[in-house]
């Protein structure tokens, strides 16, 4: 199987990557106070050091009170995380790797008692009362700015820190992707109505961040037609729509588009085998990321409930094939890399059969 497609070069501006090849975004959730540690700095280290050439990190929360919706995950400031994520950065170039931080906000998802206090609400597009109680605070034109400028900060200190780019969450029913979901955006106001209007807040967080940085600093935009609540949903549903949706974030900023789908061999749009990079790229012109089950035979859903099903290593043919058609520029590894940090030097030199298997277990180790 001639696997080099994978291992050429990537030369986007300034973004230089040894390979083709993408660590995806990961919540790992082994950061004690939100400052990502030595095994977090040897977690990446080894994916870079075994030529993985770009790392997505795990989504890592910017400076608003209601950003973090889990236990454990890494913030992306304060001097504690800040500084961690330095060490983190200088290990990955050390091996010639290149890293961009996830910038993340959960929004809605966010439950009362999550940490660093627990007594502030979720923030939303909408307002959500339960019993009487807020459980989704409405965000205000007040909270847009606040949330929009952590965000622009968060890149701001990226790039300070030694960062390669930013990569903002847009993506899997998280705060962004709420403002663009018609189900979960309610407003009335100018960042509701249609899907237009309803992306005007990625817009202006977009353009944003492209300010605080920069034109010259690299921008990746993660977006899903799926959502965290319902894996069959669809954002648009036509090419015509997905063109409408994309050309106004392309325009705000965006260089590169990460397209989140669960399996990244299925075509988007009857009539055509591309896929949602395949159809951002022929559309946008922007280089883009696929992402969804590669390189193993069974999807990430079954491993969301206790199961002791096993996921083998599987062909890379398919997805060789669309590379070299050039179908999308990049390719984003997950859990094939979070249980075997070798991957790509193991696919490198023919040795697909030494790839572990992943198995729900891998989640609760950081190796």
């Amino acid at each position: 199987m001639p696997v080099q497609a994978l291992f050429k070069p990537f030369q986007m501006g300034s973004l230089a990557l040894p390979t083709r090849i993408v660590m995806a975004p990961m919540t790992r959730s082994f950061s004690p106070g939100g400052v990502p540690n030595s095994k977090v700095i040897e977690y990446y280290r080894r994916r870079a050091s075994a030529g993985v050439g770009l790392i997505i990190t795990e989504g890592t929360t910017v400076g608003h009170k209601a950003s973090n919706g889990y236990p454990n995950v890494p913030q992306f400031f304060g001097e504690a995380a800040l500084e961690g994520w330095r060490k983190v950065v200088e290990a990955v170039h050390a091996e010639g790797g290149k890293i961009v931080p996830q910038l993340w906000h959960v929004g809605a998802v966010r439950r009362l008692g999550t940490e660093p206090d627990g007594t502030v609400p979720a923030y939303g597009p909408t307002e959500k009362l339960k019993d009487g109680n807020v459980v989704v605070h409405g965000m205000s034109k007040q909270d847009i700015d606040e949330v929009i400028a952590a965000f622009a900060q968060a890149a701001t200190d990226a790039k300070a820190i030694g960062m390669d780019g930013v990569e903002i969450h847009g993506a899997h029913g998280y705060l962004v992707d709420q403002f663009f979901w018609e189900g979960t955006n309610q407003r009335t106001d100018e960042y509701g109505g249609d899907l237009a209007h309803r992306s005007r807040f990625a817009i202006e967080l977009i353009r944003a961040v492209r300010a605080a940085v920069g034109p010259d600093y690299p921008i990746i935009f993660r977006y899903s037609q799926w959502k965290q609540q319902d894996y069959s949903a669809r954002l648009v549903q036509t090419v015509e729509e997905l063109d409408a949706f994309l050309r106004p974030l392309s325009d705000a900023g965006v260089d590169i588009f990460h397209c989140s789908t669960r399996r990244f061999w299925e075509p988007e749009f009857e009539g055509s085998d591309l896929n949602l990079a395949g159809w951002t790229r022929k559309l946008t012109g922007k280089p883009t990321i696929t992402v969804g089950s590669v390189g193993l035979d069974g999807e990430f859903l079954q491993f969301m409930v206790n199961t002791d099903k096993v996921a083998q290593p599987a062909s890379l043919e398919n997805l060789l094939k669309r590379l070299r058609n050039e179908e999308f520029d990049l390719v984003a590894v997950g859990r094939a890399l979070l249980v075997d940090p070798d991957w790509a030097l193991k696919v490198k030199e023919g040795r697909e059969h030494d790839i572990l298997p992943f198995s729900r277990e891998a989640l609760g180790r950081l190796e």
